[in-house]
């Protein structure tokens, strides 16, 4: 199946949560979640009632549109986590949110996973030093991020840096503004995830079927 290529506001209204998939537009009274808080559609307003099954797809497809992936490699991230020491579901988050396009967002060089997915493909960022252009590239506790020195001009990547505050940096990474370096300090824990909050234990439940 071919990754969607419509509004993406549409995906939040499906999922009748901020999927914060449109950046900075996302915290303001544009968000289509804050002006039409139902699904799209010619019938989204009705009332429409959720098996157990649905419920669970839902969770999935939340989960899968938030980062960006596909089925194939969404499953492909599930048999991972599932192989991992550990909680299935918390596996799972922690390595979506260990891709380099995930951490870049998370610093603050992208307002949104889509727009830094864009980044590392157009090869903008070293981690320790070298050129990685792989979106899905996982990162280490103690890998260093870096802009490359001809893109740190690109008034982009710099609009949004200026409104990281807003946003906010987890405090498994740590932003050095000035030298547009970012450290990958550890993991992160269940916990520290908070948004969107996901209930992962749905999707291990659907995919253990």
């Amino acid at each position: 199946m071919a990754r969607y290529t419509g509004p993406v506001c549409r995906q939040c209204r499906r999922e009748n949560m901020k999927l914060f998939l449109k950046g900075d537009r996302c915290y303001t009274d544009k968000c289509a979640v804050e002006r039409r808080n139902y699904a799209p559609g010619q019938h989204g307003q009705r009332r429409t009632k959720v098996s157990d099954y649905g419920t669970q797809l839902r969770e999935k497809q939340r989960v899968k549109r938030t980062y960006g992936l596909q089925e194939k490699q969404f499953r492909s991230y599930f048999k991972k986590a599932d192989r991992m020491k550990g909680v299935t579901g918390e596996n799972l988050l922690v390595l979506l949110e260990s891709r380099l396009d995930s951490m870049i967002y998370r610093l603050g060089f992208a307002t949104s996973r889509n727009e830094a997915r864009i980044l590392v493909r157009h090869a903008h960022f070293l981690v320790n030093g070298r050129k990685v252009n792989i979106p899905s590239f996982l990162v280490r506790p103690g890998d260093i991020i870096e802009l490359r020195e001809k893109s740190r001009k690109v008034e982009r990547i710099n609009e949004a840096l200026d409104g990281v505050m807003r946003r906010g940096v987890p405090s498994w990474v740590e932003l050095d503004r000035q030298t547009f370096k970012g450290t990958v300090k550890t993991l992160p824990v269940r916990d520290e995830m908070t948004t969107p909050v996901f209930n992962e234990r749905l999707i291990v439940e659907l995919y253990s079927k």
